[in-house]
């Protein structure tokens, strides 16, 4: 299997089952789950940032205060689903900190960074 090919099967039309099963055969098999406990949420498809409300926002502010545990200088904040100027200042210090740039607004980069770094410090990717 090509990115190339891929990309150009998806653009033609093709759904994710329709191109594994191109390269691979139509006698794969495809096991699916409906939710895997404790990975992270993919990007929304909007930046966050202040005035932002909801469960995304939820998510961003328990990523960043168990990041807080392992990096102090980041502000921990309430967990309240509102993007508020506290939850914009952690964010800025936590982009500052992994050399995003400062601007406060939870944007593509900056949420798979906060991802990555929450995996890291509760080790939810470590099989037990």
């Amino acid at each position: 299997m090509t990115q190339w090919g891929s990309q150009h099967l998806a653009t033609q039309g093709y759904n994710a089952v329709s191109i594994l099963r191109y390269y691979y055969g139509a006698d794969i098999y495809l096991e699916t789950a409906n939710r895997v406990s404790g990975v992270p949420s993919s990007f929304p498809g909007y930046n966050i940032q202040e005035g932002s409300r909801g469960t995304d926002v939820r998510t961003i502010q328990r990523q960043l205060n168990a990041i807080a545990k392992n990096y102090p200088a980041i502000p921990t904040v309430a967990v309240d689903g509102i993007f508020g100027p506290a939850t914009k200042a952690s964010v800025q210090k936590f982009q500052d900190v992994f050399n995003l740039p400062p601007n406060g607004i939870v944007d593509y980069p900056t949420w798979y960074r906060l991802s990555q770094i929450y995996v890291a410090v509760t080790r939810i990717a470590e099989l037990n």
